[in-house]
């Protein structure tokens, strides 16, 4: 599957049915998606691999990484709504997935998920409840040698500081996040901001 054949396929994917604010719920877009799975693919990440999608919300990751070819494809959240929707998603586009519903604080979530070759996700910014993304960044490590995720610009220099002990950020990719008008606060249809798209490998 091509890029742009990712891209348009992974637009037909549903959002979540009344999404949470408190979760910082929104649809990874379907080109940012594309971007960063056709990224990792051709780094040799995802053919074949087992893959984990860590806060999967409505499965756009996880369905985008099944459809590449992964060999098994694993997606964790805690919402179970949202897991219904990814599971609908899921079959409508075709794609093998198992979802789990779990919070990734749980102590016993790598009993569930098992090892993974890689991990893919799209974690909290932080913007409800600060650091929010550190324990996925943390249980990403343990889970996976490699990990693919969705940051705010300008986070690079904190997840650096943060990992340096286990990991190293062996890329950095530029990208933009359109979110269209979703809760009562937002003030504009479409919000356009920075992102960045990093590569975490694994010390051994």
């Amino acid at each position: 599957m091509k890029l742009k054949q990712l891209e348009m396929t992974l637009q037909k994917a549903k959002g979540y049915e009344k999404p949470r604010p408190s979760l910082e719920q929104y649809m990874t877009p379907a080109p940012l998606a594309a971007r960063m799975l056709y990224h990792a693919l051709m780094k040799g990440d995802i053919e074949g691999k087992r893959v984990c999608d860590l806060g999967s919300g409505t499965g756009v990751l996880a369905i985008g990484a099944a459809l590449l070819g992964a060999e098994s494809m694993i997606g964790v959240e805690k919402d179970p709504n949202a897991v219904a929707v990814a599971q609908e998603n899921a079959v409508l586009l075709g794609a093998d997935v198992e979802f789990i519903t779990a919070d990734i604080q749980d102590k016993t979530l790598s009993e569930k998920t098992g090892t993974c070759d890689t991990v893919v996700m799209n974690p909290p910014f932080g913007a409800q409840k600060i650091h929010a993304d550190r324990p996925f960044v943390d249980f990403a490590l343990t889970a996976a040698p490699v990990v693919y995720s969705i940051f705010n610009a300008g986070s690079t220099p904190f997840i650096k500081a943060f990992i340096r002990k286990r990991a190293v950020v062996a890329e950095q990719v530029g990208s933009a996040f359109a979110i269209k008008r979703t809760f009562a606060f937002h003030t504009r249809d479409v919000l356009e901001f920075e992102v960045e798209i990093l590569r975490l490998v694994r010390k051994q």
